[in-house]
């Protein structure tokens, strides 16, 4: 018998996992996508890809590398320096972090739209009212008047006021033709993935190899130091990250048990 606490699903009962049980971050995330597929924002697809992003994250130690802060600051100033940014939500980024997303949107001046996989306007509709219940005050994504060119799956439909007129693009957690569609289409993509092998993360400006639970934080967080940064300031932090070698650091971490830095 398992000796994991019995715990209920609803976040209004998140308190009850003990903070000291060392799987507690784990936890947490899987009974909030559990809860996200009750309420009809995620797919029951997402509960596997939830399960795969759990066991990256097991193998990188379950903490945020320093090229992972790394990558999460060169977010942040590519947020700040852009035009247009947009952070992409799917049905796992909603039930997993709804507030940060709308927190980091309120940092930067982002938009937030829905794009899903397994699309149906019903979901649509649910994950729109999620979010806003989190605090947005406005969701793109529904009028899906614009086309990512080159996906021919309901994940190429779009805002073109949203996603399709971005020059900067926060897609966490998100399939590999949509990342490289995006990239081809010269936007400035940010990628949120535990896998630093993934076709996501290597065709993403900036890949930030870490937890979503803990990445949106860190974005927005150095996103907020950097409010008052200059823009030359900004462009030289941007200049100054290498991708390649964040997901190098982090591929290392993965083969010698987290112990990479």
């Amino acid at each position: 018998m398992s000796d994991e606490p019995s715990i209920p699903v609803s976040p209004d009962h998140e308190a009850e996992i003990p903070e000291s049980h060392p799987r507690y971050e784990s936890l947490l995330t899987r009974h909030r996508i559990e809860h996200g597929v009750d309420i009809g924002i995620t797919s029951r697809q997402g509960l596997i890809a939830q399960g795969r992003g759990e066991a990256y994250d097991y193998l990188l130690g379950e903490r945020t590398l320093d090229s992972a802060d790394a990558a999460a600051r060169a977010a942040a100033a590519h947020f700040l320096l852009a035009d247009h940014p947009v952070v992409s939500v799917n049905g796992n980024v909603a039930a997993l972090v709804p507030g940060e997303v709308v927190e980091l949107a309120e940092a930067t001046g982002a938009d937030i739209e829905v794009n899903l996989f397994n699309r149906t306007d019903e979901r649509m509709e649910r994950i729109a009212a999620h979010l806003r219940e989190h605090g947005a005050t406005e969701v793109k994504g529904l009028t899906a008047d614009g086309r990512i060119p080159g996906l021919d799956h309901a994940r190429a439909k779009v805002d073109a006021d949203g996603i399709g007129s971005a020059d900067v693009v926060l897609v966490p957690l998100e399939d590999g033709d949509r990342a490289e569609a995006l990239a081809a289409m010269g936007k400035t993509e940010i990628v949120v993935d535990l896998n630093p092998l993934s076709r996501s993360a290597r065709a993403a400006a900036v890949p930030v190899v870490d937890n979503i639970i803990r990445a949106v934080p860190n974005i927005t967080r150095h996103a907020r130091e950097l409010a008052d940064a200059a823009p030359a300031e900004l462009r030289d932090i941007v200049d100054a990250f290498d991708a390649e070698a964040a997901l190098a650091d982090a591929e290392r971490a993965i083969r010698e048990g987290g112990e990479a830095e």
